[in-house]
This record gives structure tokens, sequence and C-alpha cells, in this order.
């Protein structure tokens, strides 16, 4: 049996390192810097929220996007969405653990640019 060169081989080891291609964290960091998506990440950071209070508090985002935002961010697992049974249904929105970190450092960024701008 022949040996293969193991410098040739796809390494079958998960990538843990955002600059790779293939790092599962690189596509989360691209969800997590879009505009919309860090700006609801930041509005959820003052707790649980309505979808129609989410819009208001992001001023500027309309509803399509904002919603694909939250969608995204929830496969992402960095929100949880709660759908109330109630007539008309209502649909609230929170943090969950890695959520509440990353919008911690976000809301950390954000601080220094405001910051930055009133100086």
């Amino acid at each position: 049996m022949a040996q293969r060169d193991q410098a040739t081989e796809p390494s079958t080891a998960l990538v843990a390192d955002v600059f790779a291609r293939d790092c599962a964290s690189r596509a989360v960091f691209d969800d997590v810097t879009s505009k919309w998506a860090s700006l609801a990440l930041l509005a959820l950071l003052d707790g649980r929220t309505r979808f129609n209070a989410l819009r208001r508090r992001v001023d500027g985002v309309s509803e399509k996007m904002l919603s694909q935002n939250l969608r995204t961010l929830e496969s992402d697992g960095l929100i949880i969405r709660d759908v109330i049974d109630v007539i008309p249904a209502r649909v609230e929105y929170e943090l969950t653990p890695l959520g509440r970190e990353v919008a911690g450092h976000l809301r950390a960024l954000a601080d220094v640019l405001e910051t930055a701008v009133t100086d």
C-alpha cells in the first residue's frame, strides 16, 4: 500500500481562524459586522424588545432589512425570537449569552466612535 503525502491531503480538522475562508466564525463575523445587524444587537443590549420597538430604535432600517438581519442573527445563535401566542401575535427578541458578549464588544466600539465624534 502506498503512503499518502500528508502535506497534500486536506485537513478534516475544524478551522478556528476568522481569517481562514472555511472558518465558521468568518461567516458569523460577516453577519455581525453588517450595519443593521450591529445596530440591532446594540439595541437588544437594553433587554427583550418587540419587533416594532426595535425598528423604531434602529432609525432608518426598513422592516424587510430588520427581519432579514434578525433571522440571520437567530440562525447564528446570537438572538432568540419568541412568538407570544396572543391575538394579534406578538414577537419579541432577546440576546443569547453569546449575543450579549458580542453586543458588549460592539458597545465598546460604538462608545469609542461616539466619543471620537464629540471630541
